[in-house]
């Protein structure tokens, strides 16, 4: 896939899968991207490389996991992860629990994160179509995954921000009006972890 970047460089990034362990040799370069990418709106995720290392050594270490990695080179520059929800963090499961949903028919679509020069070429819908793929092949017969809300007015709100969600419904992902997740992290410039919402998007995978 060529990509030609903000300063007119081209670039041939290259999209690999990588299953349960096989993704290892990559966690540090994956925990840099995660914190580079969700210090921005709307996440304004204060991250550490301690907490990256644990998140990322869970997610390797269940044997059912995918990892989608962008390469520039050598270089890291997007990735994208899913997994069995029964794997997931508990408390993305609950509200699948709350709806009577089983967990087992659920795939668990985590980041999917990519630098800012390189957004806008397609790569977004490749990460999308590598985990649809994943998530059919292993039998779930539902996609999900959660983004965090934040107000219209908040006054972080960058001007030139502009939501995904018309995105996500291209893909086939509706929101849920009623599924949501909290999750707690430290935002950027803040001294300690404030509770956050996140809203379930969901695609049926029996068509």
């Amino acid at each position: 896939m060529k990509v030609r970047g903000a300063k007119g460089r081209e670039s041939d990034i290259q999209i690999a899968r990588f299953v349960g362990a096989e993704a290892l040799p990559y966690l540090d370069a994956l925990g840099a991207l995660r914190i580079a990418v969700f210090r921005e709106w709307p996440y304004l995720y204060e991250g550490s490389a301690e907490s990256e290392a644990n998140y990322l050594r869970h997610h390797a270490a269940c044997a059912q996991s995918l990892t989608v990695l962008a390469f520039d080179g050598t270089q890291v520059v997007g990735a994208s992860t899913a997994l069995p929800l029964p794997q997931a963090d508990p408390a993305f499961q609950a509200p699948f629990e709350a709806a009577q949903m089983p967990l087992d028919a659920v795939c668990y679509f985590g980041e999917s994160v990519l630098l800012p020069e390189y957004r806008g070429h397609g790569i977004g819908r490749q990460f999308f179509a590598e985990r649809l793929a994943f998530a059919r092949d292993s039998g779930a017969r539902t996609a999900a995954f959660c983004a965090v809300e934040r107000a219209a007015d908040d006054p972080r709100r960058p001007a030139e921000y502009r939501p995904l969600d018309a995105f996500w419904q291209s893909e086939g992902f509706r929101a849920q009006a009623e599924m949501r997740a909290t999750l707690g992290w430290r935002e950027v410039g803040a001294a300690k972890e404030t509770l956050q919402t996140l809203r379930f998007w969901l695609k049926s995978l029996d068509a």
